[in-house]
């Protein structure tokens, strides 16, 4: 059965943390907006009234069953395609860090948008300024510094050991971005997180993540989605 995956059809977003997890696993899905008359199924679908419709995309259709929230998806998909821990322990462990994920890319997504998402950019310039300056003093050096210890503390190619899960896939998205976002700013902090970069390093050369990156199911980064690069919050 072929997994159905809903999203915005324009922009990588929340939905590309699905998206990576479902090409390292090989599954087959629908990536039901980005053609036919998948963006009104997938607005018929939050607008039902009844059942357990989902707040907003991204969210999985996996037979009856339907799963909102990203890292609720990846819940789902990481212990069914060897993506997270078979013990309880290791599969909350692996959860609430994706959870510190999900933190993150809120806080990337104020940089731009510090006032709200229903104003323009434009109309909010100098607060954006001021917020990404703070992110990148504050919050980046304890997020990634955060990540970056644990990748040391696990002595493995991968945040929680030997094997890849959901986490180092997000991982290496979220340096995508940010390098995307931000190229100098990142350029020059990147050496604050090498263990960081070898995993985005590991996970691009991945067969199945390979093929997908040079493939046209890989939505191109622009100012649509969650990174955008916008010259004068990268000074």
């Amino acid at each position: 059965m072929r997994y159905e995956l809903y999203y915005w059809p324009m922009i990588q977003g929340r939905g590309e943390y699905v998206r990576l997890a479902l090409e390292e696993a090989g599954a087959r899905y629908d990536d039901v907006a980005r053609h036919g008359n998948g963006m009104a199924a997938m607005t018929r679908m939050m607008d039902a009234g009844k059942g357990t419709p989902p707040f907003a995309p991204p969210f999985l259709k996996d037979g009856k069953l339907v799963i909102g929230q990203t890292a609720n998806i990846l819940l789902y998909l990481g212990s069914r395609h060897g993506l997270a821990p078979k013990a309880e322990a290791g599969r909350l462990w692996v959860h609430q860090l994706q959870l510190t994920i999900a933190d993150l890319v809120l806080e990337v997504h104020d940089t731009h948008h510090p006032l709200g998402p229903s104003l323009y950019y434009e109309d909010q310039k100098a607060p954006a300024k001021k917020r990404t300056d703070e992110f990148w003093k504050e919050r980046v050096p304890k997020y990634l510094g955060y990540f970056e210890d644990l990748l040391a503390a696990n002595g493995g190619a991968y945040v929680t050991g030997r094997r890849l899960t959901y986490v180092d896939l997000s991982l290496f998205q979220i340096v995508e971005g940010l390098r995307y976002a931000f190229p100098k700013r990142m350029k020059a902090f990147e050496r604050k997180v090498p263990g960081l970069v070898e995993l985005r390093d590991r996970v691009a050369a991945r067969p199945n993540i390979k093929t997908y990156l040079a493939s046209d199911r890989r939505i191109a980064f622009n100012e649509e989605g969650i990174f955008r690069r916008y010259k004068a919050l990268d000074t």
